[in-house]
């Protein structure tokens, strides 16, 4: 699943008349870029959810086919984005019942996708980073492959992890986020993770989409 449905405030004016998705880096939207990678790692079905100008998605990704891939939409209509713990919740009879990856439409990163997998004990399996700039403090605790809420140091998550839909049992398609629902799991030491140390961005500003077009346009980054 990519998660697609944010308005994208902070990247005003840029996303009044385009989704944050849709934004070209490297002269390739976002959003295909991650499509190209799911499809090299295998996967065949990619449900996106989508609310802000969200026929622009459907029209610019179709059925996925170009990619070999089938696209689904879950659509949270326009103004009505369900936040990422709600939005999956709504798609979740469109994920089916076994483990899923999601990744946050507005991040760029250089991890092969075919590499991610659920271990048989956990409900949730995260991919945590280097703390950015913007974000100094973290989120979590990576415990040899166990996630953690309390200690140091803190690690960043970076928005792509895998679920088992177990994880969402008995949520409602209204908003909420996802932190509080991982964080309910993990004094059991059912949220694994793996800390990846490579190129990751969130790419939530004008500023931040800016270098990571620049570095793409320029070829110092991964063109997948």
């Amino acid at each position: 699943m990519i998660l697609a449905a944010g308005r994208g405030e902070r990247m005003r004016p840029l996303t009044d008349h385009t989704p944050k998705p849709l934004l070209t880096v490297g002269g390739k939207p976002l959003i295909v870029r991650h499509l190209e990678k799911l499809s090299i790692a295998g996967y065949r079905k990619v449900v996106v959810n989508h609310a802000h100008l969200g026929g622009q998605i459907e029209q610019a990704l179709g059925t996925g086919e170009r990619w070999g891939l089938q696209i689904a939409y879950s659509v949270e209509g326009q103004g009505h984005a369900l936040e990422t713990g709600g939005g999956i919740c709504k798609a979740l009879a469109l994920l089916g019942d076994d483990p899923f990856l999601v990744i946050n439409g507005d991040v760029f990163i250089e991890l092969d996708y075919a590499g991610l997998a659920l271990p048989r004990d956990s409900l949730a399996h995260l991919v945590l980073v280097d703390n950015p700039d913007h974000h100094p403090d973290g989120d979590f605790v990576l415990q040899g492959d166990r996630v953690r809420d309390q200690g140091s140091p803190k690690l960043t998550f970076s928005g792509i992890g895998v679920y088992h839909p177990r994880l969402f049992a008995g949520c409602k398609p209204v908003p909420f986020p996802l932190a509080p629902l991982l964080r309910r799991h993990m004094p059991e030491g059912r949220i694994s993770g793996e800390h990846f140390d490579g190129y990751w961005l969130d790419v939530g500003t004008p500023e931040r989409y800016q270098l990571l077009d620049r570095m793409l346009s320029n070829g110092t980054g991964n063109q997948s």
